[in-house]
């Protein structure tokens, strides 16, 4: 590795650290902001969403941004962005402040994690790429892992607010060495598609405000039901657009790559399952087993701690062998992990009848995720690496809220929070539909090209 490379994967792990930890830590305080500010759930809920609903929606046009302007330019800006965003959540002094600041961080995420990617993916060979993306989740899972413990501590021994402050010294320093050692670059094309950010972005918007919004408003009603038409329609009339655009921002002629739609399908079932697992575990531990927010957080550590273990190594090893390999395998392992939560979690449960599914579903979706960057973004042409990567976060993201409103729903209809055995008995059904999508994901994932043909670099011969 080369110190120009080097510098650049430890910059956008860097940042993807920062992003990663604040989103842990931010859940495991909620709690604590709920007692401070006076919150209800429903407020609550939405210090989580507003972050993910502005992320989601911006993340294709935080891409094309750093195609056209320049990517170190709108990496820097987005990094600008989130670290003043966090200031103004930790100074906050009432819920809607806090909701507003949070919907910011959540824009200025969208213009750096796509272009993380892209940064790596660019500066990287295709035959070392997969490595590098395995360092870059490997650094992030240290984010991950040390997540829930640093919420403990934070929301039980200091102020929420310090949460926040975190944010502060990490981007200051991240932005200045990235000024200072990454070199500026732009993608292809010299225009903007002024029409394409404007249709994905309401687009975007319609779809994922009806999939958060589905659960509270309820998924009949005339909000969420028009919400999600409209952003369905708007979606199409993009792909209309970009058609005939003589300078997409997403090129349609990528999903004609198999490599490039069956990883990003694939990663979408990645997303639904590991987020569908994330939103109930934690809740798992505290509600249906009596534990606090940090003996929880320290119960979920071995799940976690995987991403560190196996994403480097998946990463690097997909580089020899075949993505797909680890795609499947990975997805199979999420599948038998949790399968057998499912069969085992009640509300007496010991913790070490648990471990075994959690190590091993931690090891398989770890495992998965490197592997179906490196062939989304190894199917385009390096000029087109910046598309190709806000194309696959934003299907991530997509996948993420799409996962946690079905295990929702489904949670709901099977039990509810009024005591442990009810909560026990929403959790197994949550958890199977969590199993069903690491399945599904699986089944996509067997159809990936096992290497990277001439026809599946570019798309355009």
């Amino acid at each position: 590795m080369t110190p120009k490379q080097a510098w650049v994967l430890g910059l956008a792990s860097l940042a993807s650290f920062m992003m990663a930890l604040d989103s842990q830590v931010v859940t495991t305080a909620l709690s604590t902001v709920r007692e401070d500010l006076s919150a209800s759930i429903e407020q609550l809920e939405w210090i989580v969403n507003a972050y993910n609903l502005s992320f989601a929606v911006l993340l294709l046009t935080g891409a094309a941004l750093g195609d056209r302007f320049g990517r170190r330019r709108m990496f820097v800006t987005g990094l600008t962005v989130f670290t003043l965003a966090s200031v103004g959540c930790a100074v906050s002094g009432d819920i809607g402040t806090l909701i507003v600041a949070r919907a910011v961080q959540g824009a200025g995420a969208a213009m750096v994690l796509p272009l993380s990617l892209t940064l790596i993916s660019a500066i990287f060979p295709p035959e070392r790429r997969g490595k590098a993306m395995g360092l870059y989740l490997g650094l992030t899972g240290l984010a991950t892992f040390s997540g829930p413990f640093i919420g403990g501590v934070i929301a039980e021994g200091l102020a929420w607010q310090w949460i926040f402050w975190l944010n502060l010294p990490v981007g200051v320093v991240a932005v200045l060495l990235t000024l200072r050692r990454v070199d500026e670059s732009t993608g292809p094309g010299g225009r903007f598609d002024h029409g394409g950010v404007v249709l994905v972005t309401l687009g975007s918007l319609g779809i994922v405000w009806g999939l958060v919004r589905g659960n509270l408003a309820g998924w009949g009603s005339a909000e969420v039901l028009g919400s999600l038409s409209l952003g369905v329609a708007l979606v199409i009339a993009f792909v209309w657009w970009e058609l005939r655009s003589e300078a997409p921002m997403l090129p349609m002629r990528f999903f004609r790559l198999r490599a490039f739609s069956t990883a990003n399908a694939a990663n979408f079932c990645v997303f639904a399952s590991l987020y569908g697992t994330l939103f109930f575990l934690p809740q798992y531990f505290q509600t249906a087993q009596g534990l606090g927010p940090f003996a929880a957080g320290l119960r979920m550590m071995p799940w976690t701690a995987t991403l560190m273990i196996c994403a480097p190594l998946a990463g690097k090893l997909a580089d020899k062998y075949s993505a797909r390999t680890f795609v499947a395998a990975g997805l199979l392992l999420q599948t038998i992990g949790m399968s057998w939560i499912v069969l085992v979690a009640e509300p007496g449960a010991g913790y070490a009848i648990l471990l075994p599914g959690l190590i091993v579903s931690g090891a398989g979706i770890t495992s998965a995720m490197p592997a179906a960057q490196r062939s989304a973004v190894g199917a385009v042409r390096p000029a087109e690496i910046g598309q190709a990567s806000g194309a696959f976060m934003t299907l991530r993201i997509f996948g993420g809220v799409f996962g946690v409103a079905v295990v929702v729903a489904v949670f709901a209809g099977a039990g509810s929070h009024l005591s442990p055995e009810e909560f026990g008995s929403g959790f197994t059904a949550a958890m199977a539909a969590v199993v069903a999508f690491a399945l599904v994901g699986m089944l996509v994932a067997l159809r990936m090209p096992a290497a990277l043909s001439t026809s599946d670099r570019g798309g355009n011969r």
